[in-house]
């Protein structure tokens, strides 16, 4: 029997369950890596959190299972052997809206702001911990069903620890008390609120509130995050709810 005769058999033996596999159970993970040692120890951290796990070791045969299995979230190396992940991303993102969570050992930022501007949702640099790939899954699969009922449209409120925000008012509160944000703030928290636990890149939150023109006015940024942070972090310097991605963008800590 080769090895992925092997892999493929191991995939069907039987779940383990435990609390750790809650609001996750069955979720279909899709993992495109044509290394054989991170698919091990994927698939067995996945399965032991009662995830479904199947595996693509190319970028074509990748896309090829999303369209035929339909997978809930999709892990995606950037270093295949025949297609550049990046490519693959963006290839996806014309007909699929399939969370993406890219896993690669490039660590510039270039990767990773490429790979975010073309539709990724969150991007993990190897080595990463299991603990922590779970948790970026997990994030991954509430957004998309927040997504799908209409994200903060439709529920009209947000809240994470101690900060909320109801959109139909437009008002922001920190443990009850009021928060008095300007107009540009209040969008600000807004957009990153309903992307509550992406990454979203500079460009992408400078086009959203600003517009186009301004894509490249990173220190409008600087400004009103620093504005905000003051206004809702108990301690500005260390930021709990508005979380900084170093030369890529911000993200807004998830409701727990």
């Amino acid at each position: 029997m080769n090895e992925e005769q092997n892999e493929r058999q191991s995939e069907e033996q039987p779940k383990v369950s435990g609390a750790q596999g809650q609001g996750t159970r069955g979720a279909r993970v899709l993992v495109i890596d044509d290394e054989p040692e991170i698919r091990r120890a994927v698939r067995a951290g996945l399965a032991s959190a009662e995830f479904a796990v199947e595996w693509a070791p190319t970028g074509t045969q990748g896309m090829e299972m999303v369209a035929q299995w339909h997978p809930d979230v999709v892990l995606l190396d950037l270093s295949l052997p025949d297609i550049d992940g990046i490519e693959v991303c963006r290839q996806l993102r014309t007909w699929s809206q399939t969370p993406i969570i890219v896993l690669s050992v490039r660590s510039g930022d270039a990767d990773k702001i490429a790979a975010l501007e073309l539709g990724a949702d969150d991007y993990l640099t190897k080595p990463f911990s299991m603990g922590e790939l779970i948790a970026r899954i997990r994030v991954a699969l509430r957004h998309a069903a927040h997504s799908a009922t209409g994200g903060g449209t439709a529920e009209a409120r947000f809240a994470t620890g101690e900060l909320a925000l109801d959109f139909g008012r437009r008002r922001v509160t920190m443990g009850g008390a009021e928060v008095h944000l300007t107009p540009t703030e209040y969008e600000v928290l807004k957009y990153l609120a309903m992307n509550a636990g992406r990454v979203i890149t500079h460009h992408t939150l400078l086009r959203a509130v600003w517009g186009p023109q301004y894509e490249d006015e990173a220190h409008y940024l600087r400004v009103f995050i620093g504005q905000l942070r003051r206004k809702i972090e108990p301690e500005p310097s260390r930021p709990r709810y508005l979380l900084t991605e170093p030369g890529i963008g911000y993200r807004l800590r998830v409701p727990e």
